[in-house]
Formats: structure tokens, C-alpha cells, sequence
């Protein structure tokens, strides 16, 4: 337990997280950036370029190869962080967790006001009528996944080259605004527009909690460099 984050976390009202995928690590999600993570693995295509728009449009089959392969994670659970924020939110401290994370384990958790800016793997729609289809339906099913209606079914998840949410944008600005403590955590901070979002905080306390140096470290009260869900848990 870190003495100095506890009194800080005891001395505010209004928390807010902002995390990324070092959030998931300790739950068996890779993470993306890492020396094991999911862009330094070898594929037909980099990573980056598969999880693009352009090449969802051009090359769907494999595009949905490495989806089920490494984006869909069976069977993985809250970890310990994921825990402590939402008993702070039950407590009424924290009020929001922005996350980049599409695996749906803040809510797993039992988080409520989860802002989403990548999506999720758990909510699929059809592109032609907009029909909606759980994680199970992509996962089970083989090549391109399609509709009855002989759309195909897309992922709600932000891929390259696509705009983040607005309405999820204004809330995630909203709530960094009005946070008294910011807590960054498992993030390199090294996506935007996502990371930019930092700049809407105008509070006094800000704690960074990563393995790797990030760009907040310079301006942070706190900085942390260990697994979060160590730090976060009780």
C-alpha cells in the first residue's frame, strides 16, 4: 500500500481514473505496447495496420482472424484494481473511470460510470440495419460474420483512421474538469486523441501509476512505477 496515494485518495471527493490496457495486464489481457504486447508480435500485417478502418474495408477475413485471435479474451476477470475503483465509486469518491480499454471489466467490476473511449468487444452491431449482436455471435462464428440481414457484423470498438465517441468525449472532458484528484493508470499516454483529454484537468493532485515513464510524469504530484492493481489493492 502506498501511504501517499491513500491520503490523497482519503482528502478527495471527486476522483476520476483515466486508464489503458496496463489496467488488464494482471487479468491475462496483453498489453499492446509492451516487449510481449500485441504490436511487437509477428503477423502477415503490423498490428496497427489490421486494426485500421482501411483495412477492415479491404481485407475483412483477416481482419477478423487476429480479432478472434487477440482483441476477444475468454475468460478473463477483474483484477484487483479494477475492484478498488469501483468499491471508491460505490463510496461515492471516484465518479468517473475514462478507460481505453474495450474489454468491459470496469463493469465486470462493478463500476457504473465507465466512459468507453475505444468501444467495447461486447456490443456488435450489423453496418446495414443495425442489429445488435453479442461478443459470443463474432467469437463462434467463422470468416466474416454476418447478419440474417447479409450485413456484416462490426465490432463497437474504435478502429485507426475512425472518430472517437462525441457524446463520451464531452462526458469523459466534463468529469476531468470537475475532478479535485486525477489518477492515471496503465497508459503510456501515447494514443490520441484519447491522451490529450489530460489537458481538461484542472486540478491540483494528479498521480500517475505505470510501469514506463509517460509525459504526465513532469507534472504529476505522485508517480508510481508498478502494476497497478498492486498499488490500487487493498
Amino acid at each position: 500500500m502506498n501511504r501517499q496515494l491513500e491520503d490523497l485518495i482519503a482528502k478527495s471527493n471527486n476522483i476520476v481514473f483515466f486508464g489503458g490496457a496496463g489496467v488488464s495486464t494482471e487479468s491475462g489481457i496483453p498489453d499492446f505496447r509492451s516487449v510481449d504486447g500485441l504490436y511487437n508480435q509477428q503477423w502477415k500485417y503490423p498490428p496497427e495496420q489490421i486494426i485500421s478502418r482501411s483495412f477492415f474495408e479491404a481485407n475483412p477475413e483477416e481482419f477478423y482472424r487476429f480479432y478472434r485471435a487477440k482483441l476477444i479474451v475468454k475468460d478473463a476477470r477483474p483484477n484487483a484494481a479494477h475492484l478498488r475503483l469501483a468499491r471508491l465509486e460505490a463510496q461515492g469518491r471516484l465518479k468517473a473511470v475514462i478507460t481505453q480499454n474495450i474489454d468491459g471489466l470496469h463493469q465486470a467490476a462493478g463500476s457504473k460510470n465507465v466512459l468507453e473511449l475505444h468501444g467495447s468487444t461486447l456490443r456488435n452491431y450489423c453496418t446495414r440495419c443495425g442489429k445488435f449482436y453479442p461478443v459470443e455471435f463474432i467469437a463462434e462464428s467463422e470468416g466474416v460474420p454476418r447478419c440474417e440481414c447479409g450485413g456484416i457484423v462490426k465490432p463497437d470498438v474504435v478502429l485507426y483512421e475512425e472518430s472517437l465517441d462525441q457524446k463520451v468525449l464531452t462526458r469523459a472532458v466534463h468529469a476531468l474538469e470537475a475532478a479535485d484528484l486525477l489518477i492515471v493508470g496503465g497508459t503510456s499516454l501515447a494514443v490520441y486523441p484519447a491522451a490529450g483529454l489530460l489537458r481538461y484537468y484542472g486540478g491540483r493532485e494528479l498521480v500517475v501509476i505505470n510501469m514506463t515513464p509517460t509525459p504526465a510524469d513532469r507534472m504529476a504530484t505522485l508517480c508510481i512505477q508498478q502494476p497497478i492493481g498492486q498499488v490500487l489493492g487493498e
